[in-house]
């Protein structure tokens, strides 16, 4: 019997608390609901479900509104299945309130979620909104495009074109993340020594454009992670975090955060590696697998996203996380991803770094070769290590940005981030 999950509910007898479950599933995602089974998933079955399924259609048509997209299934074992379907025409309301899944649990959306929904449901995002701000200039945005697109100067019809003006002339919130001035949090970069509590450098690039944003954390990282070698007569310019990958990471924080919440992005830069860590979690309708293996992109900001697409700093069709993974296509230690329900982290090891792994580890290693994913009980039997034994090495190497673990559970599976 599969268990409860984000998207998966039982319910043994039919009550009004199901219609908090309605309400989530149509605002966040597709989601079922089984009537006559016990929380840890005991098939109790229901008398005369004819009759119960009119009864949660009628409870559902009573109460939530507007009435999402739903259908009622009777099985043969006499439970009743009830799939909502996530709707266009959000927030969807069970006493004027709405909810959402957090794992196998359904709670009321906050202020900000709230917002966001009713946004959802007029198809707008937050940077498409008029600003609060409209005495803006864009002194920084001009130099960048006449720079790089090589123009005349910056004009309204420009600045239209980039919809960071509406027609008749008002600026969107867009228009005020790119602006010289606004009122929006950006990037604290911290520079640590040998551990996190040596602090060793702190700038924080808030109050301004992203794109004066995105600049100066590109020299910081340039002034700690780019070194000159010389060989003979020559000088060589050498990346310890290769730049590619270092400047892919910062635009899609930049590009696909949640502009609306009172956070900086948080660049933390260590001997060994640099995190990235930018507030929000995924785009809906975006898996983290799918995440992970680069198969789509959903701009979570479309218009700060065409501009940086414009101006050549992202790929426009999702190629971001591909981009970042061949830069370390030669290299053993690779990036490590972390999604959070509120946050995505990325961590940027630095190249060619010395692994001492012990005979254990090194074997665990040599059973992945030849394998793209594997769960911990395989590698129990490809080794012959013990459960303890196996999860602890495995915990190391993790650490380590050797191998990624996903999934959660019995459902976890371990994949090695070498080619």
């Amino acid at each position: 019997m599969e268990r409860e999950s984000k998207t998966l509910e039982y319910k043994e007898q039919i009550t009004r608390t199901f219609l908090k479950t309605v309400s989530a599933y149509a605002n966040y995602g597709s989601g079922k609901i089984v009537f006559g089974i016990s929380d840890d998933g005991i098939i109790l079955g229901l008398d005369n479900p004819e009759q119960l399924c009119l009864n949660i259609e009628n409870m559902i048509n009573d109460n939530l509104s507007p009435i999402p997209d739903y259908s009622l299934e009777i099985c043969r074992n006499q439970t009743i299945v009830l799939t909502v379907f996530e709707g266009l025409y959000k927030p969807y309301l069970y006493r004027s309130k709405a909810y959402k899944r957090n794992d196998s649990a359904t709670i009321e959306v906050n202020r900000l979620d709230l917002n966001r929904l009713v946004l959802d449901g007029m198809n707008q995002t937050f940077e498409e909104q008029i600003s609060n701000e409209q005495n803006l200039t864009f002194q920084t945005l001009e130099t960048t495009l006449v720079q790089e697109l090589k123009i005349e100067g910056l004009s309204n019809d420009i600045l239209k074109t980039l919809q960071l003006m509406t027609p008749d002339g008002r600026y969107t919130n867009a228009a005020a993340l790119i602006a010289d001035h606004n009122q929006f949090k950006g990037v604290d970069i911290i520079r640590f020594g040998t551990t996190i509590s040596e602090l060793r450098d702190r700038k924080t690039l808030e109050n301004c454009s992203i794109l004066t944003q995105f600049f100066e954390a590109l020299n910081i990282y340039r002034q700690y992670y780019q070194i000159e070698k010389i060989e003979g007569a020559v000088r060589r310019k050498i990346d310890l975090i290769p730049e590619e990958a270092f400047r892919e990471a910062l635009a899609n924080a930049l590009v696909h955060r949640l502009w609306d919440v009172d956070s900086n992005i948080k660049i933390s830069m260590f001997e060994d590696k640099i995190e990235i860590s930018s507030p929000g979690s995924l785009p809906p309708g975006i898996s983290k697998e799918e995440y992970l293996n680069g198969q789509i992109s959903t701009l979570r900001n479309p218009i700060i996203g065409n501009l940086f697409y414009r101006l050549n700093y992202i790929e426009k069709f999702g190629t971001g996380i591909k981009r970042i993974n061949e830069a370390y296509s030669h290299n053993l230690t690779k990036p490590n991803y972390q999604v959070y329900e509120n946050s995505i982290t990325v961590g940027l090891p630095t190249l060619n770094k010395e692994l001492n792994l012990n005979e254990d580890e090194k074997q665990i290693l040599n059973v992945f070769y030849g394998k793209k994913i594997l769960a911990r009980a395989q590698i129990d039997e490809l080794t012959g290590f013990n459960k303890a034994k196996t999860v602890r090495i495995l915990n190391h190497l993790t650490e380590q940005s050797v191998i990624q673990k996903t999934g959660k559970g019995r459902d976890i599976k371990y994949t090695l981030l070498q080619k």
